[in-house]
Formats: structure tokens, C-alpha cells, sequence
């Protein structure tokens, strides 16, 4: 395990800030160019997709640290026994739907307005940019209102390690992430959506990315990285930096992060075709101020 000293100088090394204007705010999904996007739609050849989303319940949920809330507006019950008056007041059901996303149960996108680092953000902007009033007014999710379209790849490290879930508080590794990719047959590049799977969908106890994986991430010029947990590995040994991974990814290197994707689906189709790359669709939710949002990748073959 990398020392506290060695972790803090990642924030900057690795450092974004810059690269692409003072001005930007798409940070690592600037890799994404039309080039990209062009040769990652020849990816789809058989016309079939698979949701890399977890299913978002308002019912209790032993994973959820915030439960979502549903609350019925207007439903179906009794409109048997309604007057002819009410028929034309009363047509349909709706609903209200609330949740706090970013946790560990429902799949999202973080923007780099997510997170800080001693009172900046990604881009040398002031952590006050995210206010309680204004939300976000810089570096929010709005940024991706067109969506995100490119190659992903999967990394299924479980697979190789020959396990069903790694363990609890397992680090993945570059030599896992290489070994992985080895298997796979398939480098991930520039522009990439990598997912990583851990086999640890809905387990309450995660392992996750070691943050001595952030240069290799800055390196390979990954666009998004994702997994089945919350990505972070969950420890005590950084008393100055909580949550390092996630810091340094999106305070430092702008690197958007998808937590907590359902990736079992995925990773049956890709060892029966035995292919781990495809097209990738992420198409966050126009919110605007907003540090992410709860989003549903699907994956086209």
C-alpha cells in the first residue's frame, strides 16, 4: 500500500487543471472525440443491449444508506366505483420520486463537482462554487446534457482471480487490472468507459480501486471508471485524505466515476460472446447544479 505522502503528491502530478482551458469543465470526457465515438459504433453487431444499472427500489433495502422515497400523487384504486363527473378529473397515476443517490446503492454518475480538495475543485475553482442556495454553478453534471457515447470495456477481475466476489476490502491493483486486460484481449485507450467488476453486486461489505490505480487511469486517458461497488476501498490508513480515490479522481484529474453498477448481466454476455468491448450510452439526467446524477448505462453489442 502506497504511504499518505506518496497518495498526496498524486493530487499534483496527476493534475487536470488546465490541460484543456481554464474554462473547461468536461475534464477527463474531453478524451471522448468524434473519431471516437465514430469507431466505437462499429462495435454493435448484433443489435442487442444490457443495462448495467441496479434496479432503484423505495422499499427498505439493507444497502441503501438513504431509502428512495415514492409518494402516489394520484393511483388507479377505486376508479371502478367513481362518478361519470370524476372520469374526466381523474385519467391517470402519478407519482413523486426522491433519493439522495450518491451512497452505495443506486448506480449514478459524480460529477467533478463532487468532491474537494483544501477548498478547490477540479479546474482551480472554489469549493464555495457549490453552494447550499446555488448548488453547483460550475463543474455540475449538466455539462453532459448530449449524453456520453464511446467504447466500453469490461475488466472482470473477479473472473480472474477465479472467484465469484473478491473479498471485503480487497484492493484492486494495476497488476490486476493488467492481468484482467490480458485475459480480455482488449487494451483499454483513450476516450474509454471502463467498467470493473468485483462480483460484489449488492454485498454490503466492498472491496474497491486501490488509488495507487489513478496514474495508470491518467495514463491509459480513461473517459469514465466505474465498477459494481462504490469504487472507493473503504480504510483507515489515510488519516489527512478521506476517501482518496475518489478526491483524486475528480478534484485533480476530473475523472468522472460511476458507482455502483450492476455488472452480472454484462459479464455473462461478454463471456458467451466472448468479447469484453462494446458500445456504451450514459445519458445523465439534465439536472442542473447538481453534483451527478442517477443514470442507467447500457451496453450494445
Amino acid at each position: 500500500m502506497l504511504s499518505e505522502k506518496e497518495v498526496l503528491t498524486y493530487l499534483d502530478s496527476l493534475s487536470n487543471w488546465g490541460r484543456w482551458g481554464k474554462e473547461d469543465e468536461l475534464g477527463s470526457v474531453n478524451f471522448i472525440n468524434p473519431e471516437k465515438i465514430k469507431k466505437s459504433l462499429s462495435l454493435v453487431k448484433d443489435g442487442f443491449s444490457v443495462t448495467c444499472a441496479r434496479l432503484i427500489l423505495s422499499s427498505v433495502r439493507p444497502d441503501a444508506n438513504v431509502q428512495a422515497a415514492r409518494y402516489m400523487i394520484d393511483s388507479g384504486e377505486g376508479r371502478e366505483n367513481i362518478s361519470p363527473e370524476q372520469i374526466h378529473k381523474r385519467r391517470g397515476a402519478l407519482e413523486f420520486i426522491g433519493m439522495v443517490f450518491h451512497g452505495n446503492s443506486i448506480t449514478h454518475l459524480d460529477s467533478p463537482a463532487h468532491y474537494f480538495w483544501k477548498g478547490k475543485m477540479y479546474n482551480n475553482r472554489p469549493a464555495d462554487l457549490v453552494s447550499a442556495r446555488e448548488g453547483a454553478q460550475v463543474n455540475d453534471v449538466e455539462v453532459l446534457r448530449n449524453g456520453i457515447v464511446t467504447r466500453g470495456v469490461l475488466l472482470d477481475v473477479a473472473a480472474i482471480k477465479n472467484k465469484k466476489w473478491l473479498d471485503p476490502g480487497e484492493a484492486i491493483t494495476v497488476a490486476d487490472l493488467e492481468a484482467a486486460e490480458k485475459f480480455s484481449g482488449v487494451r483499454v485507450e483513450s476516450g474509454d468507459v471502463l467498467l470493473v467488476r468485483t462480483g460484489n453486486y449488492q454485498r454490503l461489505r466492498e472491496p474497491g480501486l486501490d488509488v495507487g490505480v489513478t496514474p495508470w487511469l491518467r495514463e491509459r486517458e480513461v473517459s469514465i471508471i466505474g465498477s459494481d461497488t462504490t469504487n472507493e476501498l473503504a480504510h483507515d490508513k489515510y488519516p489527512n485524505i478521506n476517501s482518496p480515490f475518489h478526491t483524486i479522481c475528480l478534484a485533480a484529474m476530473g475523472l468522472w466515476i460511476l458507482d455502483n453498477c450492476n455488472l452480472e448481466e454484462l459479464a455473462k454476455v461478454c463471456q458467451e460472446k466472448n468479447r469484453r468491448e462494446f458500445l456504451i450510452s450514459i445519458n445523465p439526467l439534465r439536472l442542473k447544479n447538481v453534483t451527478g446524477s442517477p443514470v442507467n448505462p447500457v451496453a450494445v453489442f
